[in-house]
């Protein structure tokens, strides 16, 4: 569960270890946008906070396949040092079909595989386990996805539509208007596709575009990284960027950025 507090203490999962990311191969593409490992550091563990990006992952974590939900605030989940975390993070549209599940039934929960139903969990978690080393496992860990679409569902395309418009920036309700879609049609597909409504979509996307230039601009101060991203000004960027993450904007820009910047 998340803190309202601020806790600058806390470290990003991004420099909490060694994360790393790969597109996945044509047969997954529809269904993942990303295949992913991070590998967490040894010595005493650290408050790690796990920030809302408005997709739905599959975990493997110690032994076991779990969905990790779509978050409205950061959460601060206990993580044991020098474990390794493989994942894939499911293409907008993909993960309620797959899963067989709303989103918005899942919003801030860690669900082992399990426990949805999934029929092939075991299998998977068994095949898994026998791996003898991380590289391995995200190796094998692709090949069962493979092994699982045949299955699935196709991704619905007014997820991915929507959550475009959202990424860019542009009023979702925009193109849906045009398509003849409702206001009330946009928010039920939205809380089904995505676990939230259209604004809290739309609010998630921009903090992550701040996350973005954080990472990219050398010299933009904190002023202009707001105005960037989308916000009213830095205060709105401020208010925003600690709901999402307990964190404030500088030490945020401090953890992402390499060298010195002007705030």
């Amino acid at each position: 569960m998340a803190s309202k507090k601020r806790n600058d203490t806390a470290l990003l999962a991004a420099r909490a270890g060694r994360y790393g990311e790969c597109t996945p191969p044509p047969p997954l593409r529809r269904y993942f946008c990303r295949l992913w490992s991070h590998a967490l550091h040894d010595g005493p563990p650290a408050m790690v906070a796990i920030v809302p990006d408005g997709y739905c992952d599959l975990l493997w974590i110690d032994g076991r396949l779990v969905v990790a939900g779509p978050d409205r605030t950061a959460a601060f989940p206990v993580l044991r040092p020098g474990a390794t975390v493989v994942g894939a993070r499911f293409a907008p549209g993909a993960a309620a079909a797959w899963l067989k599940t709303p989103l918005s039934a899942l919003v801030g929960r860690l669900v082992p595989l399990a426990d949805i139903g999934w029929k092939d969990a075991a299998e998977f978690e068994a095949r898994l386990g026998d791996c003898r080393g991380p590289s391995a496992a995200m190796a094998l860990f692709g090949r069962l996805l493979e092994e699982a679409i045949r299955d699935e569902d196709e991704p619905a395309r007014d997820a991915a539509i929507i959550f475009a418009a959202a990424d860019s920036g542009r009023p979702v309700s925009g193109p849906f208007g045009r398509l003849g879609m409702s206001e009330r049609q946009l928010r039920r597909r939205c809380h089904h596709h995505f676990g939230y409504g259209v604004k809290t979509l739309e609010r998630i996307r921009r903090f992550q575009r701040f996350l973005n230039l954080c990472r990219s601009s050398d010299t933009m101060p904190l002023a202009g990284i707001a105005l960037e991203a989308g916000f009213t000004d830095q205060a709105h960027m401020t208010r925003e960027v600690g709901e999402f993450s307990s964190l404030t904007p500088a030490v945020i820009l401090g953890q992402l950025s390499i060298s010195k910047r002007p705030g």
